[in-house]
């Protein structure tokens, strides 16, 4: 099985084929149609909630939809003081600007927040990213932290069960007391759903603010010794291993024409 982006299906929905494109996530593809920059077959959308198939020309901003390229994967180290995002209203730096090499439009997998460093994983492939940060994929993020306070190991144990804060519900987190040192101590933390800034709010709740996040791995990708800032791609012998079966042969692939330019993007 070849580690291309998967092949355009009957009744799929054209929100994932303008993600799996390159030029932006399935969310924002949805955006774009709403404000009626998608046509299909030469007729404006408004509606996320139509499937396309192979046969059907698909324009961004009057520019056909260009093939699918192959699905790439890069492990990003990401430094702390970095914004995980295109662009940030507060003129901080992103992510995207201190990539240490061109790699075409991509987007992250996930994020980290301002102050977390570690593994990032980024791709050139939308649709893959929406799949693998839903909960639903399975996949454990892994992190170690650094908090304040001394720990209790048994409220620690509970946090298997989940745990609710300020009304909001989380699934169960594994947590580990490492190493306590005076008034510090570092952990080691897993969970499945990843919600934003999910550690930080309950260890929070236990009383144990987080000074130092360093996520360590994102499903089987590892951060291993990457060092910060920098980035590596992961083999396709990998991709198709650990990917396989949301990856389909690009041979099958086929696209009614070819662009000769692409359309403007806003992610």
């Amino acid at each position: 099985m070849s580690a291309g982006s998967s092949a355009p299906l009957a009744g799929e929905r054209i929100a994932r084929r303008i993600a799996r494109a390159g030029l932006c996530s399935r969310r924002e593809a949805e955006r774009w149609i709403a404000l009626g920059r998608v046509a299909v077959n030469g007729a404006p959308q408004t509606s996320p909630a139509l499937d396309v198939t192979a046969g059907d020309a698909i324009t961004v901003d009057g520019v056909a939809l260009p093939d699918a390229p192959p699905t790439r994967l890069w492990r990003y180290h990401k430094p702390a003081g970095l914004i995980t995002s295109h662009r940030d209203p507060e003129g901080r730096r992103t992510v995207f600007q201190a990539l240490p090499a061109p790699l075409g439009h991509v987007i992250s997998i996930g994020r980290l927040d301002y102050n977390s460093e570690g593994l990032l994983l980024i791709t050139n492939d939308g649709a893959l990213a929406r799949t693998l940060e839903l909960p639903s994929t399975g996949w454990l993020r892994r992190y170690r932290i650094r908090v304040f306070g001394r720990v209790d190991e048994a409220r620690l144990k509970a946090l298997e069960a989940g745990v609710t804060v300020e009304g909001q519900r989380y699934g169960p987190i594994r947590a580990m007391l490492e190493r306590q040192k005076g008034d510090n101590a570092w952990l080691a933390v897993g969970l499945a759903e990843g919600r934003n800034r999910e550690v930080r709010r309950v260890m929070e709740h236990l009383g144990y603010p987080v000074s130092r996040l360093i996520r360590i791995a994102y499903g089987p990708f590892q951060l291993g010794r990457l060092a910060p800032g920098d980035v590596e791609e992961v083999p396709r012998r990998v991709l198709r291993d650990q990917l396989g079966h949301l990856l389909e042969p690009a041979k099958e692939r086929e696209r009614p024409c070819k662009p000769s330019s692409q359309p403007t993007t806003t992610a």
